[in-house]
């Protein structure tokens, strides 16, 4: 195969090393490249809740699905995401990821420092451990390796989504992605 068979492959699979809800073997996995300034990420990030609710909803006690999240940072476009993403990784390691990846992506247009700090304190993070962990880029390279499986599956920009390991191409609405989520499923 050359390296355009791979153009819409998700390269590196899905792994305890993620950040997911649900279960790696659901029916149906979604993997999302974004980061937290970018309005089309927010976009997505709001779709896939509706998703997320539509399959608890229709499948309740049920995991039919699997959402994952990779930073991917374009530093000349969104000046804030790294500082964003190196936050959430702190949040992390306090057991607050996606209590702080849902804050991030709710205040998008406030990502400066002092609004994070207050992120972190409303969360009751340990705002010592939290401000040491950004303050000596701890978590740098956890994001770097999202950054690179991105590159290595040929994401270019954000946001990037692979329904069952298959690159999404389509519109960004609720119905496109549940339509290829069907396909990719029956």
């Amino acid at each position: 195969m050359n390296q355009d068979s791979y153009s819409n492959q998700l390269l590196v699979l899905p792994s305890q090393r993620d950040h997911y809800q649900g279960r790696l073997d659901a029916p149906v996995v979604l993997v999302k490249y974004g980061n937290y300034q970018c309005p089309q990420c927010g976009e997505l990030h709001r779709s896939i809740q509706v998703i997320q609710q539509h399959f608890a909803s229709v499948f309740p006690g049920e995991n039919w699905i699997c959402v994952v999240f990779r930073h991917f940072i374009e530093n000349t476009l969104h000046p804030h995401a790294r500082k964003a993403a190196e936050v959430v990784e702190s949040a992390a390691s306090q057991g607050q990821f996606w209590a702080m990846h849902d804050l991030l992506f709710t205040h998008q247009q406030a990502l400066e420092n002092g609004f994070l700090v207050e992120y972190a304190d409303s969360l009751g993070l340990d705002i010592s451990q939290f401000l040491q962990a950004i303050s000596t880029q701890a978590h740098i390279g956890r994001i770097n390796q999202d950054i690179e499986s991105g590159y290595q599956s040929g994401v270019t920009v954000a946001p990037a989504l692979f329904i069952n390991g298959i690159r999404y191409s389509d519109r960004w609405t609720v119905e496109q992605i549940m339509a290829a989520i069907d396909a990719a499923i029956y």
